[in-house]
């Protein structure tokens, strides 16, 4: 009987136990359901496949410069005693220069190597995107970025390095563009997209700048394995979470997806072009910096190791504070986004000049938290601004939109590795400094041409008179031609016209149109 009792009290207790199980999993699924809930999730997928990205990019600053002279020692091991025993010591120093000079450029073509297939699939990527949808995009980034990191964990040497750090990049161009564009969609409201891409931003910030130390302390206590072996876990629990939420391959929407603006004319563009230069030379000092700042370091203060493994550590706090008051400051005066961005240069010009005067490492922190605060000002301001554009100008479908912008980031980051180090080899470190920021502040007025940008405002309000319910981002363009082609008596084929039919004459559209829109 006691037997039967205890089987009983088992049974009844996995009985209760399942059914809390499928009240949660209701109330799971209910929330799914609720679209303010998606989109918060939606944002936390989106947010923290950026925060790997870019933990991946930089966790490898402190790992692979010593894991690949460990290599080399062992490779040229035998090398070197041959050297030693044949030739004399001044030739053996010689050769010892030309290793490391060999292995400097090794670690400076590994390090860029990600950007620059980024920057090459873009192009590709974008258009992809603007045809299956965000979905599908992010989860092929996400598991070509599980693949790159375990192939990292267990590579042994420089080439299958290289093939990780390229595949790394061929995952970030799809991961990347359709985070954002997969954010701008669904966050509409110009304030309430401001906010979405800001977080994304300082999750993009913390996972640039904590990497470092991150992988550094679990390099040496616990070998090269484990810190890819870590992120490549969250990456495939964020992938799982992207396939539980969104269901990519279950979402028949895509079919009737209209057909986005190509790549090429939002690059002719001019306001998406300014756009794109000033993130490109807003990232320039950041991506030209990193790979140089730490010899000059320790050449001109002698600075220790920690100090040059946490020099870029305090600016996180200085970015995440430049993203929270620009979006403060959009949602009370969106009309000056160009004006935020403006200011953003000019402060990351006059912090890039101020670098070389540094004299202590206490010194050296302010004006680098100055780049960093200037960075989260121009990304904040002007990502939701090419949103926007497309919104206003073209089809509002923004894979490669998102596309150009990460192109933009691609080409300072591809650059910095490589043409950082021979500008200070050949011009000096002073003159790289004054250089980028003299840049960024000759830069700065092109601005102005985006000062009128608040004025385009037709397809807002076009858009409202012609839904039946509250606009829906991407798929507001389909209802947008079902409801045209009623009115005028024929079938949409598919292919949705921009609000000016070339793209560029907008404020003569709204003229034309009769009744001025807000």
């Amino acid at each position: 009987m006691d037997g039967e009792g205890g089987s009983f009290r088992l049974a009844k207790s996995a009985a209760v136990k399942l059914s809390e199980m499928g009240e949660r999993t209701k109330q799971l699924g209910s929330a799914m359901r609720d679209p303010h809930q998606q989109k918060r999730i939606i944002l936390v997928i989106v947010c923290v496949a950026l925060l790997l990205d870019n933990m991946l990019y930089m966790v490898i600053v402190p790992i692979i410069p010593d894991y690949l002279a460990d290599l080399e020692s062992e490779q040229s091991e035998h090398v070197h005693l041959v050297l030693h025993s044949n030739t004399s010591s001044a030739n053996s120093t010689n050769q010892d220069n030309i290793n490391k000079d060999n292995l400097d450029i090794q670690i400076g073509v590994l390090f860029a190597s990600k950007a620059i297939l980024q920057l090459l699939v873009n192009p590709l990527s974008g258009t992809f995107i603007d045809r299956v949808g965000y979905d599908i995009p992010l989860l092929i980034g996400l598991t070509v970025m599980f693949v790159s990191t375990c192939i990292f964990a267990f590579a042994e040497n420089y080439a299958t390095l290289f093939v990780a750090r390229s595949l790394q990049g061929l995952g970030s161009a799809f991961a990347d563009t359709s985070g954002f564009a997969m954010i701008a969609d669904k966050y509409t409201e110009e304030a309430e997209r401001s906010r979405a891409l800001g977080i994304s931003l300082a999750f993009i910030s913390f996972g640039s700048l904590v990497a470092p130390p991150f992988g550094g302390v679990l390099y040496e206590f616990a070998g090269k394995r484990v810190p890819f072996i870590v992120l490549a876990s969250v990456c495939l629990v964020d992938g799982v979470l992207l396939l539980t939420v969104i269901k990519p391959f279950s979402n028949r929407t895509r079919e009737n997806m209209p057909v986005g603006t190509p790549i090429y004319r939002l690059m002719i563009d001019p306001y998406i072009a300014v756009v794109a230069g000033a993130l490109t030379m807003a990232n320039i000092p950041l991506a030209f910096l990193e790979p140089t700042i730490a010899n000059w370091m320790e050449t001109t203060m002698h600075s220790t190791q920690w100090e040059m493994g946490l020099t870029w550590l305090p600016a996180f706090f200085p970015h995440v504070l430049g993203v929270y008051i620009t979006v403060k400051l959009a949602a009370k005066n969106p009309h000056l986004q160009w004006f935020y961005g403006a200011l953003g240069m000019v402060i990351i010009g006059a912090s890039s000049c101020t670098v070389p005067a540094c004299k202590t490492f206490g010194q050296l922190i302010a004006p680098l938290c100055g780049i960093c605060f200037g960075i989260a000002l121009v990304d904040t301001a002007l990502l939701p601004t090419l949103a926007f554009l497309v919104d206003v100008r073209h089809v509002s479908v923004y894979g490669s939109v998102y596309a150009i912008a990460d192109i933009s980031y691609s080409i300072a980051y591809a650059m910095g590795p490589i043409v950082a180090g021979q500008i200070v080899h050949n011009l000096g470190f002073v003159q790289l400094n004054l250089g980028m920021g003299l840049v960024n502040v000759l830069y700065a007025p092109a601005l102005l041409l985006l000062r009128n940008v608040c004025q385009m405002k037709p397809s807002y309000s076009e858009r409202d008179n012609l839904l039946d319910e509250a606009p829906q981002g991407l798929y507001d363009t389909i209802k947008m031609e079902e409801v045209r082609a009623k009115k005028k008596g024929y079938s949409s084929a598919g292919n949705c016209l921009s609000v000016d039919e070339n793209g560029f004459d907008s404020f003569r559209a709204q003229e034309s149109s009769g009744p001025e829109y807000t």
